[in-house]
């Protein structure tokens, strides 16, 4: 039996992460990817199983090094068939901070300098108590984390959850509203149409026109989810 839930999550703090860096802006996209939420919720830490020491440690407090190991870690959801999908903003809104540093390459590289050169960068964030939303797809009931910790200064956050009533699957032409990773839907649904939010480490789409299996729910209007998602990689 397949269990789709319903997440809302309510910044607590600014939400920080480079989704675009322009030229000194350091911009974040209102789009939360699904891999950093699997990071978030705790998914991928009861899915690790390692054979050093090193990577023994959650990754919520420590990380060995600087090495994305997405396919490695993301793979035991498929097989527990579990999926996240990425957050949409239900509302939200942006502030800018302006940082300064001073240049140091006397410090760090023993260089001799008669300069203290300022420089600085702009952060656009996404402001405390905005909120999004985003569906987790089970084919077990799950107890998913109350708070949460998201992106660089690993912001607070609130996570509510709710499980959606009973669903069918219906088959044809349509259209998913909510943001998808399209690496883990282009292989069981014909795409047709969508726009691209540019964002690492995989470009999502949104308005995305689709034929094949999606799931619809009673007294819900225009929410469909495509049937099948699962965690795929480039080759």
């Amino acid at each position: 039996m397949v269990l789709i839930y319903r997440c809302q999550i309510e910044l607590h703090d600014s939400l920080y992460f480079a989704t675009r860096e322009i030229g000194r802006l350091y911009e974040t996209e209102a789009i939360i990817h699904n891999y950093a939420l699997c990071y978030a919720l705790g998914l991928v830490d009861s899915q690790i199983y390692s054979t050093t020491v090193a990577e023994e440690h959650s990754y919520s407090y420590f990380c060995p090094e600087q090495v994305p190991k997405y396919e490695e870690h993301l793979t035991p959801l498929n097989q527990q068939e579990i999926y996240v999908t990425p957050a949409r903003s239900l509302t939200h809104s942006s502030i800018l901070n302006t940082w300064k540093y001073a240049n140091n390459n006397y410090h760090v590289e023993m260089e001799k300098t008669q300069k203290n050169i300022p420089s600085f960068g702009r952060a656009k964030e996404i402001a405390a108590e905005s909120k999004f939303e985003f569906f987790v797809i089970s084919q077990k009931e799950l107890k998913l984390s109350k708070w949460i910790r998201l992106g660089k200064w690993m912001s607070k956050a609130e996570v509510t959850v709710e499980q959606l009533p009973k669903h069918k699957i219906t088959e044809g032409i349509f259209t998913c509203t909510h943001p998808l990773n399209p690496l883990d839907v282009m292989f069981t649904n014909q795409v047709i149409s969508y726009d691209v939010v540019n964002m690492p480490p995989v470009s999502l789409i949104q308005n995305v026109q689709m034929r094949g299996q999606c799931y619809q729910f009673d007294g819900i209007q225009n929410l469909k989810i495509p049937v099948r998602m699962e965690y795929r990689f480039r080759s």
